[in-house]
């Protein structure tokens, strides 16, 4: 099943602007012995609009997880109530992957949200507690970038010697010769390298280490959502990372693509496997993504992507969900946001240079959570 549509290079990249990415309180139920309970009573609505299919909705659904997605999470629960379904509220809650799983597998949010798939212990530990297998379906693909602040250098390149070496600790100065040697007309200060990570549990540097762990020879701290990183300064969440970059000259750290353009935050070029300086851009993450066969479970991972334009962090997001709801009207909600966000949501995912699931993918995707979720 081929996972991603082909970006078209003459579409119009057009960027909203996000005050706040990280919206909404996520609700807490107090039984975690089964799926959690309506966030707010079910019941008629008022009118619906003409594209809601006749479905109509009073309700509040909680969510929480990935950072990596809120802005499109944002933008696509926003409008789902001002144009969609009126009477369906959702809140979402940007708190990182790793608090997002811990809330699914407690019951206390009505779906969770992460960028690294479930792991074996975690699935364990849902099918313990619900008697079921957990539900996670991909809901957009997107690139984890290095973002950076230094004064003078607008193009940096980045060798996999450079930035292997710069999340080891092994290169700590701006001037290191191997930096100069990538980038001979910028003007590279004696400065030392400030390196940011994130200090949360975090599907992004899952993302972001899955790579490191294929594409660097002396990496050590493994892959995961939490690692024991070497050296640098931690963040709380892409909004963190982000923040810290934009306020400290000389810094540099990984966030999703999203985050450094919309706040005009430079990103660097990446050597790919080929060999290859590779821009950021969703076109070249979707160079990398197009044509995967996606497993039945959906748990799509490419560590160090082949191509000549493949940029080399490139990753999907995942949406967790349960497999039975204590209310079937909250179920029903669910099913229309998973639907509505996949086969009508496209333009908020490229405005904001996320890259969309090919068509067959989220009709796979609907598919299963309408034959799943109840």
């Amino acid at each position: 099943m081929v996972l991603l549509k082909k970006f078209d290079p003459k579409q119009k990249m057009l960027f909203a602007a996000f005050a706040a990415l990280a919206l909404g309180t996520a609700g807490c139920a107090t039984d975690t012995s089964e799926a959690p309970a309506p966030s707010e009573d079910a019941g008629a609505a008022g009118e619906t609009t003409s594209d809601s299919g006749g479905q109509e909705f009073d309700m509040t659904l909680n969510g929480a997880g990935a950072s990596f997605p809120a802005p499109l999470y944002q933008s696509w629960f926003s409008k789902i109530q001002q144009d969609v379904y009126p009477g369906l509220k959702i809140n979402y809650q940007s708190v990182g992957s790793g608090a997002g799983v811990e809330q699914y597998l407690a019951g206390t949010v009505d779906f969770g949200a992460s960028d690294a798939p479930l792991t074996d212990e975690e699935k364990s530990q849902f099918s313990s507690q619900y008697g079921a297998d957990p539900i996670q379906v991909p809901m957009t693909g997107g690139l984890v970038v290095f973002a950076y602040n230094l004064s003078g250098v607008d193009n940096l390149q980045l060798s996999r010697e450079d930035y292997c070496g710069i999340v080891s600790g092994d290169i700590t100065s701006w001037d290191d010769p191997a930096i100069v040697e990538a980038n001979p007309d910028a003007e590279l200060p004696s400065e030392p390298i400030n390196f940011v990570h994130r200090s949360d549990g975090s599907g992004t540097t899952f993302l972001f280490t899955n790579h490191i762990q294929a594409a660097c020879p002396n990496w050590t701290a493994g892959a995961a959502k939490t690692v024991d990183w070497p050296v640098g300064v931690g963040a709380k969440g892409n909004e963190g990372i982000a923040a810290q970059i934009q306020q400290t000259n000389g810094s540099i750290g990984y966030v999703e693509y999203t985050y450094a353009n919309e706040n005009n935050i430079s990103m660097a070029s990446l050597e790919n496997q080929a060999g290859n300086y590779i821009e950021p851009s969703p076109e070249a993450g979707a160079a990398v993504l197009e044509g995967q066969e996606i497993p039945d479970d959906f748990a799509l991972t490419v560590p160090d992507p082949e191509g000549d334009q493949a940029y080399p962090i490139v990753g999907l997001t995942w949406m967790l969900l349960y497999p039975e709801y204590d209310d079937p009207q909250k179920a029903e909600a669910i099913n229309a946001m998973v639907e509505w966000a996949l086969q009508e949501g496209d333009e908020q995912a490229t405005e904001l240079g996320y890259i969309p699931l090919t068509e067959g993918v989220q009709e796979s995707v609907v598919s299963t959570v309408k034959e799943q979720v109840k």
